[in-house]
Order: C-alpha cells, then sequence, then structure tokens
C-alpha cells in the first residue's frame, strides 16, 4: 500500500533542523506499518522498540536520560549498531514510557544526528494527562485512516492517479461511473488498512466485515483496559449511540436519545477520551462566522467516527445495502455515511478542526454541513449524497456572508459557478488544487 503522509516523512527526514517525530492516530490506522516502510526503504537499518508490557525495555529509561548511555544499551538490546542519519529508530506505543517520551526532549537538544520516529494509539490521552511532553522538541504528524485516493491506489486504479498526477481534474468525467462504484466500495469497505488488504486480496466483503467488527471489539477492550471503571459505560453509551444520532434528520447529538435524564456535565470524560485517542471526530456549532472559528464554537455538536467502513459496519448496512447499482444507495442512512466521508477527506487533507453552521432558529432554520477554516478563509462546505445539486442552506449563507470560496460536493460532475465550486464526492480530496487551479 501507498500512503500520501509517507511524502511528509520523507520532508522530516531531509530537514536539517528536524526533531524526533510523534505520529499521532487511533489504533490500527497503520502507524506501526508506516514506521516500518519508512525505515526499509529509506534507511539503511531499522532498529525497532515497542514499549507496550516491554518492562526491560523500561528499565533502560528509569535511570538518567545520558543520550549516550540511552544508544549504547539500544544497541545491545537491538543487537544492531545505530549510526547516525543512517539508522531509523523506532519508538512505538511510546505512551506507555513516560520516561521514553521525556527522552525525545533530550535527544532533540543534545543528540539530533539520530532520526527517532514514534507513534502511540493512546498518546492523545497520554501527553493530555500527567505525563510530561516534550512541547517544542518534537515534530508531530497526524495519521487518519486511508483517504478514497489511497484506497483507489490500492485497488490498482491507476487511471485515477494518473488524473491527480496531471492535474486533468475534467477527465474524472470519463470515468465517473467506475469512481462512482469504487466509492460505493469504499463506504462499506472504508480505510482501516487491514479491512483494505482483506478486500485487495481476497475480494470477499463478508471477510471484510469481520475485520470491521473484530477491529470494533478490539475498541470496546480497549475501553475497559485503559479507562476509570466509572466512565467506562459513558464511553460506551456515546459510542454505540453514533449510528442512531446520524441516523436522525438533524444530526445534532442528543443526550437524552442516549439515555433517558442524561447531562452534558456527566459526559465530558467520556467525550474528551473518545476524541483524543481518535475514535470519534467531534464537530461543534457555529452560529456566526468569523475567525477564528473555535472562538465562535457552541455547545451544540455532532459526533462522527473515525471510518465510513467502521460506521456502516457498527450500524449493520449490509453489502446489498452499499453495492445496489441505484446511485440513491448514498441516501441511505440519512446521508450520514456520505457526511462521515466528507469529514474524512477533509480532515486528512487538512488536518483543520471542523464545525458546521446553523442560523438562529428565529430567523428561520439553516443549516451547512461543515466550515473549514483554512488558509484565512472560511469555507462552506454542503454535502449531497447524491446528484441533487438544491442547497438553500448554502445559499442562504453564501448571500448573508458572501464567503470568498464555496463547496458543494456531491455525485454530479466538476464546475464552478463564480465562487461556488462543484466537487464529486471522489474528487474531494484534490479540493485544496481544484481551487488553486481555477
Amino acid at each position: 500500500m501507498k500512503r500520501k503522509i509517507m511524502q511528509d516523512l520523507m520532508v522530516w527526514k531531509n530537514n536539517s533542523n528536524r526533531m524526533p517525530l510523534i505520529i499521532e492516530g487511533a489504533r490500527q490506522v497503520g502507524k506501526t506499518w508506516l514506521m516500518k516502510e519508512f525505515g526499509t526503504t529509506q534507511y539503511k537499518n531499522t532498529v525497532y522498540f515497542n514499549f507496550d508490557d516491554n518492562k526491560k525495555l523500561h528499565k533502560l529509561f528509569d535511570q538518567d536520560l545520558d543520550t549516550n548511555r540511552l544508544i549504547y544499551e539500544l544497541e545491545l538490546v537491538s543487537g544492531r549498531k545505530i549510526t547516525p542519519h543512517e539508522t531509523l529508530i523506532i519508538f512505538d506505543e511510546i505512551q506507555e514510557c513516560n520516561r521514553a517520551l521525556i527522552s525525545l526532549k533530550y535527544f532533540c537538544e543534545n543528540a539530533p544526528e539520530y532520526h527517532i520516529i514514534s507513534a502511540g494509539s493512546l498518546l492523545g490521552v497520554a501527553i493530555h494527562g500527567e505525563n510530561s511532553f516534550p512541547v517544542g522538541k518534537v515534530n508531530t504528524l497526524q495519521l487518519y485512516p486511508m483517504t478514497f485516493a489511497e484506497f483507489l491506489d490500492a485497488v490498482g486504479e491507476t487511471r485515477y492517479q494518473k488524473i491527480i498526477e496531471n492535474r486533468a481534474y475534467n477527465s474524472a468525467y470519463a470515468i465517473a461511473d467506475d469512481l462512482i462504484n469504487h466509492l460505493k466500495y469504499y463506504y462499506f469497505v472504508g480505510g482501516m488498512p487491514k479491512a483494505v488488504q482483506t478486500f485487495v486480496n481476497r475480494k470477499n466483503l463478508e471477510e471484510v466485515r469481520k475485520i470491521q467488527k473484530n477491529i470494533l471489539a478490539d475498541y470496546e477492550r480497549d475501553f475497559s483496559k485503559h479507562i476509570d471503571a466509572p466512565s467506562i459505560p459513558k464511553v460506551g453509551l456515546i459510542w454505540n449511540s453514533i449510528p442512531s444520532q446520524l441516523a436522525k434528520e438533524n444530526k445534532q447529538f442528543i443526550y437524552k436519545e442516549m439515555k433517558q435524564g442524561a447531562r452534558a456535565s456527566q459526559f465530558e470524560h467520556a467525550f474528551y477520551w473518545l476524541s483524543k485517542v481518535g475514535l470519534i471526530h467531534i464537530v461543534n456549532r457555529v452560529e456566526t462566522p468569523n475567525l477564528p472559528l473555535a472562538a465562535y464554537k457552541k455547545e451544540a455538536f455532532k459526533v462522527y467516527m473515525l471510518d465510513v467502513g467502521l460506521l456502516s459496519a457498527q450500524s449493520g448496512l449490509t453489502i446489498q445495502n452499499l453495492t445496489n447499482p441505484d446511485p440513491e444507495v448514498f441516501n441511505h442512512f440519512k446521508g450520514a455515511l456520505t457526511e462521515q466521508y466528507v469529514l474524512q477527506e477533509l480532515k486528512a487533507a487538512t488536518n483543520e478542526n471542523v464545525f458546521y453552521w446553523m442560523n438562529d432558529r428565529k430567523k428561520g432554520v439553516a443549516e451547512v454541513d461543515f466550515l473549514l477554516q483554512c488558509e484565512g478563509d472560511i469555507i462552506p462546505i454542503e454535502a449531497k449524497a447524491s446528484v441533487n445539486l438544491r442547497a438553500k442552506s448554502l445559499k442562504a449563507y453564501m448571500d448573508y456572508y458572501e464567503p470568498p470560496v464555496a463547496l458543494r460536493t456531491s455525485l454530479a460532475r466538476l464546475g464552478r459557478n463564480a465562487n461556488l465550486y462543484d466537487i464529486p464526492l471522489y474528487l474531494l480530496g484534490e479540493f485544496h488544487n481544484i481551487i488553486k487551479k481555477w
């Protein structure tokens, strides 16, 4: 498989001011494979250390954090010579060893010649807890599930890659039917690497679904393993309610629909945990779209999962639901899968927080699916699940706020009318480049 983030890793490697790198991301999005593949293809040798339940490795960091001593003892443990600039040192599940996390500061200051890359599935929680995070002494990257473009590359759809490489976006219409068919499968398979690999190798959607259910079960086991006992049922309630919350016409998260009498204050920690480990995306409501958007967010919010395939699995949607030749399958589940897909593509393309807009109800309800703060502008984005381009709310937003750029994404072909860009769902990951080209 190919991951676009590999380009970012190459930039990091060649940067003379590089610092130890931390890759954040949810469990099973491919962090370990990525680090090992990067080491195999770009370095003379790689030494790999996993801190998960490895007491012997932890003891190396229990003493002083002298970098010369650490390198010497890491060589002894691995049985391999660690050479500056030629060896990639991998620290996996680094959040399990607080002292190893702190050591990155000293490698940055005292031994920058060593190339160190680390990752942790629960790092988002660890670095916001009691651990001492080496602020300003590390570089960071975020890894998300595989995008639709990466999925196409994995299944061998080389025509799409040529269109992207040549920026020949209008040419995509010639293969639109094939791309839409692939998109249906992506809604089912999603971007979890193991699910994608199973689909590529076996072409068996039932096997893919088994993999997804195993991943979901692994996540639920994490709840009981890593969360304090009082929070476990609360995390479970949120997690299991996401499909029903998104199945509503109004997808705003409603506490009482999760549990009668539930209040926001009771679930703050549970939402925090799910968000920090990367299992959910919280999309807050904004009524006044000014910069910075985060300063204008309201308490109301929507909740999406990390992956469209996992959402379809947790929702119980069948193979027949999602692979029917009728394009209206994109409207199944109240268009929630399409919104989930759009959010994923936006996050992977920008790594920015995403919001949604709803006006004051006294003026009549209007809602725009997503707002993205991007390069000093606020971009409203309407997600359509079919070829229907009616978007009264987006028009109301544009008439009132006059944004320099607005996006509408659907199954319709690529087009532009003044500052409104119509971008097919299968090209959404390229929205940055499409806007620049036009």
